[in-house]
């Protein structure tokens, strides 16, 4: 496993001097580096002792869910939507932007994924997300060709708005979905109904709540 991962090692810096980052072929590449050095946790680990992990470098494949009663949450958690007036919209760079009501996105096909989110120093939840693929949305929205990165938008609170963006491949590869449900359940407000971004490998303030908007750039 040492030699494995000192020869990604070595190849990641060769494909960086390259140029070759953003590629498809650097996407492929860049998962397999990361599954080479990731630790499996046991399935009982307390949760507690994750806190001050690094989400990118722990597989969860073992790993309980989290009672839904038991996760816990920061940021906004009351900001209320009217489902009547509601839209998910794809724009940017695409070239059919979409403009999707929350019945249309659940007639989308669906993804369920355990997925572990970390909030450093605070908390861990590990849940399972059910949700639809942001990647096949982008497509579907016709994503033009030279963009890089996918900025996901949430409520504007206080006079600000939470923007987080994400490289393509990791959209297109799953890595990055939206949820409407956990642990078999409608994703409750204070979680961010009606759409969160779930992101394997990111922080959790990289999970934005309460999306509304995705910015193909």
């Amino acid at each position: 496993m040492q030699k494995r991962r000192q020869f990604l090692k070595t190849a990641f810096g060769f494909l960086t001097g390259l140029g070759l980052l953003l590629s498809p072929l650097f996407g492929a590449f860049r998962f397999a580096y990361g599954k080479a050095k990731k630790i499996i946790l046991p399935k009982d680990i307390n949760r507690a002792e994750l806190i001050d992990k690094d989400p990118e470098d722990l597989d969860t494949r073992n790993l309980e869910t989290t009672p839904l009663k038991d996760f816990e949450t920061m940021g906004v958690t009351d900001h209320e939507v009217d489902l009547d007036q509601w839209r998910l919209e794809v724009t940017g760079r695409v070239k059919a932007p979409l403009s999707l009501t929350k019945e249309e996105i659940q007639e989308l096909p669906s993804i369920e994924k355990n997925v572990l989110l970390i909030c450093p120093g605070f908390f861990a939840n590990h849940g399972k997300w059910r949700g639809f693929s942001l990647g096949n949305l982008i497509e579907k929205a016709k994503i033009e060709k030279g963009a890089t990165l996918v900025k996901v938008l949430g409520p504007e609170e206080g006079g600000s708005e939470k923007i987080e963006e994400f490289p393509v491949e990791d959209v297109l590869s799953d890595r990055v979905f939206l949820a409407y449900g956990v642990n078999g359940q409608n994703l409750p407000q204070k979680h961010g109904f009606p759409l969160r971004v779930v992101a394997e490998g990111y922080y959790g303030s990289y999970w934005v709540k309460y999306a509304y908007k995705v910015n193909v750039v």
